[in-house]
């Protein structure tokens, strides 16, 4: 069996000068009481220590935090936007030194890093564009038109408290960040140890471009210390993570009735048409299953088929993958990079062994890559997984793809849905109009087609979030920015009250109202 080819990588291009590690860490809120040393993914080398976060910490942030906020929520929004305007030009003109940060605290590819600053990018444009709209009164139908006036207003939450994961972390954190604060509101933000640095590195970045001290603040610890210190202090709770995480926020928050939009895990269908083209769906498979590794919840790890087009496909798809280039380099030659946890190695593999012992059947990949790097695990793909087995329908997060091969339409649909998740799906087609009649039925928040999961994640004017225990709310679109605020109904009565005027009395007034109904009917008013 071929392996994946390996480019080469020097080993001294992984380290980060101390100068710019001890800058970041100084925005970590702290008494430095403790500290955590961060390690390369594609060395097991030092890459940062930084100070820890204690429960006094989060207490003294959310004091600071409340402060903050109701100054920064009394300015216009215009104003609320500019350190998000320049934010564009200033990340474009560091953009290497971000992809470095990213790729050296994550382990992914350069391309995959890219990705992430296009988002943070992009998704922070649109709303500081957009915000003012959003956020102004709105003028909404009264109950007696003419009689009844009345503004729909946006007030902020208070102070979010933002969970973000450590596979996408510039891209989690800042581009969910960035709408609250335009909202009005101040966050506490917790990144994962591993990955806290490029979230460092914008927060240092927004501050001198006049974002205002303490209202982003940003703690680093483990959750079983800080974690309920921080979700209680919240006014409201944004969490990207696992569906055991998003289920412990959701019962924490409960007895307060504190509001949360929560992005869970996904076990995510491919599907392929029996009219696909076998060249672009076999480099869009390529992409939609190994881009970061696979540690992408928006990934896909069930491919399904068409018997027609299954012979010619599936070799393909196993050549391309065959000729990926793994590697740890600061360019973007790789094709694909490093896992970034230990832990994801070791259940990546769980998966992939489990799946072989019961009989499932290897066609490229299926074991570490030391050699490379010792996180790195090569693109696989698999036949023969079934039910018995936990790749089948357990979340893997790794280079991991089951393929299927199916039949009719029908019964593709049923399989794609047959699962607790309904995060990303994809559809591949030479006809987009039937490719859409399929994505309608598939039970999924987004549907790509003839995409694997960019052209729905990067719309950043509709939302984008999963169905069933694939998460609670959406990011994107206007409920992005609005899950973070309060809505408020101010209604006026003008000329006439809402009971009998004068000598009417309470019967004769029903009739009138009743007949109103039908009048406004008839007119469509309502």
């Amino acid at each position: 069996m071929a392996s994946p080819t390996v480019p080469a990588t020097g080993a001294a291009e992984h380290t980060l000068p101390q100068a710019l590690t001890d800058r970041l860490a100084s925005h970590i809120v702290s008494d430095g009481a403790g500290k955590a040393t961060i390690p390369s993914p594609f060395t097991g080398e030092p890459l940062a220590t930084v100070p820890l976060t204690s429960t006094d910490d989060v207490r003294a942030a959310y004091e600071r935090a409340h402060e903050a906020q109701r100054a920064w929520a009394a300015l216009p929004v215009r104003e609320r936007v500019k350190p998000f305007l320049r934010l564009a030009d200033a990340l474009v003109g560091r953009r290497s030194e971000i992809l470095d940060i990213i790729q050296l605290e994550t382990g992914k590819a350069r391309r995959h890093a890219m990705e992430e600053f296009l988002d943070v990018a992009l998704c922070s444009l649109y709303y500081a564009r957009r915000a003012e709209r959003l956020l102004k009164p709105r003028r909404r139908q009264g109950m007696m038109p003419g009689l009844t006036r009345v503004q729909e207003l946006r007030h902020p939450k208070g102070v979010v408290a933002l969970i973000a994961p450590w596979n996408y972390p510039f891209a989690l954190g800042t581009s969910d960040i960035a709408p609250a604060l335009m909202a009005g509101n101040a966050v506490i933000h917790k990144p994962d140890t591993q990955t806290c640095l490029s979230s460092l590195w914008v927060l240092d970045l927004l501050v001198a471009l006049g974002l205002p001290k303490d209202l982003w603040q940003i703690i680093v610890g483990d959750p079983s210390e800080i974690g309920d210190p921080l979700v209680d202090g919240a006014d409201y709770v944004s969490f990207t993570g696992s569906t055991r995480g998003g289920r412990a926020i959701a019962e924490k928050v409960a007895p307060r009735l504190v509001a949360y939009s929560l992005e869970l895990g996904g076990k995510n269908p491919m599907i392929v048409m029996a009219d696909a083209d076998v060249e672009r769906t076999a480099r869009g498979a390529v992409r939609a299953c190994f881009t970061n590794a696979g540690q992408l919840c928006i990934s896909i790890e069930r491919m399904y088929v068409h018997e027609d087009v299954y012979d010619r496909f599936v070799p393909r798809l196993v050549e391309l993958v065959k000729g990926m280039r793994l590697g740890a380099g600061l360019d973007f030659e790789a094709e694909m990079g490093s896992l970034t946890h230990q832990r994801q190695l070791e259940a990546v593999t769980r998966h992939v062994d489990q799946a072989v012992k019961g009989g499932a059947t290897v066609l490229t990949g299926g074991k570490a890559r030391p050699d490379v790097g010792p996180l790195f695990y090569e693109p696989t793909i698999l036949t023969g997984v079934n039910g018995d087995m936990d790749l089948c329908a357990n979340e893997t997060f790794g280079p991991v793809v089951a393929l299927y091969k199916y039949r009719d339409v029908d019964e593709v649909i049923a399989r794609a849905n047959d699962s607790p998740y309904g995060l990303n799906a994809s559809v591949w087609t030479r006809n987009v109009a039937a490719g859409r009649r399929v994505a309608a039925r598939i039970q999924a928040g987004t549907v790509n087609i003839n995409d694997g999961y960019g052209a729905a994640y990067a719309s950043y004017d509709s939302p984008m979030g999963g169905m069933k225990q694939s998460g609670v709310g959406r990011r994107h679109g206007a409920e992005g920015l609005l899950r973070f605020t309060e809505s408020q109904t101010v209604a006026s009565q003008h000329l006439m009250d809402l009971e009998p005027p004068g000598a009417i009395g309470y019967e004769r007034f029903a009739d009138l109202m009743a007949t109103s109904v039908k009048l406004m009917k008839k007119l469509r008013i309502k």
